[in-house]
Parts: C-alpha cells; structure tokens; sequence
C-alpha cells in the first residue's frame, strides 16, 4: 500500500498541537497524580516506531519516554542494530504515569487510544515494535507474550513485532539474550519492508502515468 506523502510543515503543525493536547489532557485520572504528561518523541515520519506501556518516575519528572534504566537498555539495543533514538518514533499507550507505576487499566489506555491513532498517522511508519503485553493487545488480542515475541504480523500496510518490555530485562535477567536476538530481527524485517514499498511504487507509476492521458 503506497501512503500519500504527507506536507512536512502540515505534519510538523499537527504534531505539536496534538503534544499540547496531551499536556492538557484531562481524559483519566491518571493527570491527577501524574508530574507532566509524555507524549512521546521522535521524528515524523520515521520508518520504525516504539509502543511501550506508561510512563515511569524517570519519565513523569523530565516529560520524556524512555529515560530511565529501560530507556538505556532500548538505547543499546538500537545501537545493536546500528540505530539511535533520534531515528525512531517512541512513545507509550498511555501518556501519563500510573500511580506506584502500576499496570495501566482499560479505561485509561482507552482514553489515550485517539492520540496514539494520531500518532501514527503522523508518524507513518513502516515497522510498530509493541514493547510489553498492553501495547502488543492491540494487534494481538488475547495473545501471550511469552508465544510471540519477536514474530512480525502485517496489519495493514505495517508490519507490527511484539517484544518484550526493555524493563523485563531488568527484572529478569533471562529475558535479556531473547530481547536482544529480537531487535537483531529487525534489520531484516525493515529491509524486506522497504523492498515491497519499492516495488509496489513502481507498479503504481504506469498507472499514475495513464491516469495523466485522460
């Protein structure tokens, strides 16, 4: 499916209206307790972009995702793959943190759920990384994590992979090598992206091209 190219002033102006939006956003209760709201970072359009959870104490104090011990964990995990944060779109299913940093509830990921679909309209990418079980239950209802992690699906035009939350490895340490042998998948599965976007550009061209005569 080739996307329509979207005027980078236009995508600039969105973006930043719809942080100002989440800053004041009132949704939940979650402001209620929360220091600021996070609504996430990167560039627009970006071809990889990163679900997590929520954010955490880190993250509540500064307004930035992933910048805690688990932001330093994705930091090298990008690294692994020869990327950096400033190449990628991260952001979160909520965009205020829990109290105690508990689990994010339905109602509350349900209220963020129209700034996420924002974003990624905005940020169009080409491959979604769902770090952890909330954000994955969007594309892999009633799934477990433990069964498909690091096994890429195509919704639509994108290629969604679940993985694990950067902070189970912190937790369990096990986790570490499987996380790490899922980001190196990643390389092969934007290579492979960018191919079929390629081509089916081209198989739109000719058409495009006719459409011109009449």
């Amino acid at each position: 499916m080739v996307l329509p190219v979207l005027d980078p002033a236009t995508v600039a102006s969105e973006m930043r209206q719809l942080r100002e939006q989440i800053a004041g956003c009132q949704a939940c209760e979650l402001y209620r307790g929360a220091n600021c709201a996070v609504p996430g970072e990167g560039p627009a359009p970006a071809e990889i972009m990163f679900i997590g959870e929520a954010p955490g104490w880190h993250e509540d104090r500064q307004g930035q995702p992933f910048i805690g011990a688990a932001g330093q964990f994705l930091g090298e995990l990008l690294a692994s793959i020869g990327l950096n944060r400033e190449e990628v779109y991260i952001t979160n299913v909520v965009k205020h943190r829990p109290p105690g940093n508990r689990d994010p509830l339905p109602d509350e990921i349900a209220a963020c759920q129209p700034y996420l679909d924002r974003q990624i309209a905005l940020v169009r990418p080409r491959v979604i990384i769902t770090l952890g079980r909330f954000s994955m239950a969007r594309w892999f209802p009633g799934q477990r994590i433990s069964q498909i992690h690091g096994q890429p699906k195509k919704v639509g035009g994108v290629i969604v992979v679940p993985m694990y939350h950067p902070a189970a490895a912190l937790h369990q340490g096990a986790l570490k090598a499987t996380i790490e042998a899922d980001f190196l998948k990643l390389p092969r599965i934007l290579a492979e992206m960018r191919q079929q976007a390629d081509s089916e550009e081209k198989a739109a061209q000719p058409q495009a091209a006719q459409m011109k005569l009449f």
